[in-house]
């Protein structure tokens, strides 16, 4: 029976007990302020736009100030994260595409059951992280077009509510898929909560990852997780 899981326990206690650290705690802050301001850009563009959650709302114009500034916002702890030694590995983690992470969506798309290959962030985690920075670009000149209308000509402003619009919705679906799995993952939000998770999870689920944290003697050869 695996021992009670005791947050003020030390580093060395944990990997003791079989854990392992997958994020540092500035990490978790810049993963906790970025969702707070994306669910709040997504919420209040919700109410913005839909008829039925728009009556409901007597104060449209703070809804809009709050959309606004929630968006603009929306890179500051990105950025600001770039002061973590931590983060910006992981940042290059995120930028790199092997030939394990096209062996994982290989896997996926023909359903093959077993351990998948995937380092820290498999490579469905690092498409949406891809598409998800680029999209916040998109949407952060496309909301400015907006937020200064008299800056621009007509075409630009058309141009850009029509991106704008269109490319929320899609980033609210896949948004709401992110959280549809990670309700379904309870270890995975743990190591978002706690920044530690079991080594158990991380073989299963990261095996080229928690192969990186076994003992020299203890590694397997090279391909032994990625078959």
């Amino acid at each position: 029976m695996p021992p009670p899981r005791d947050p003020r326990r030390t580093p060395e206690e944990r990997s003791v007990s079989g854990e392992l650290r997958r994020f540092t705690a500035a990490e978790r802050w810049i993963h906790r302020v970025t969702a707070a301001l994306m669910g709040t850009a997504i919420v209040t563009a919700a109410f913005l736009y839909l008829p039925a959650l728009a009556e409901l709302v007597g104060r449209r114009r703070l809804l809009v100030t709050v959309h606004e500034w929630s968006g603009v916002l929306l890179p500051v702890p990105l950025l600001a994260g770039l002061v973590s030694r931590a983060y910006r590995a992981d940042l290059g983690r995120l930028n790199r595409f092997g030939v394990h992470d096209r062996r994982w969506i290989g896997r996926v798309l023909r359903r093959v059951p077993g351990p998948r290959p995937a380092g820290k962030f498999n490579a469905g985690q690092k498409l949406y992280a891809a598409f998800v920075a680029g999209a916040v670009l998109v949407m952060l000149g496309t909301g400015i077009v907006m937020w200064f209308p008299s800056l621009t000509p007509l075409v630009w402003r058309t141009g850009s509510t029509f991106v704008h619009d269109w490319l929320a919705l899609v980033i609210g679906v896949l948004v709401a898929g992110h959280v549809w799995m990670a309700a379904r993952d309870p270890e995975a939000r743990r190591g978002l909560r706690t920044g530690w998770v079991s080594r158990a999870w991380a073989r299963r689920e990261h095996p080229l990852w928690e192969r990186e944290h076994r003992a020299p003697d203890t590694r397997q050869a090279p391909g032994d997780d990625s078959r």
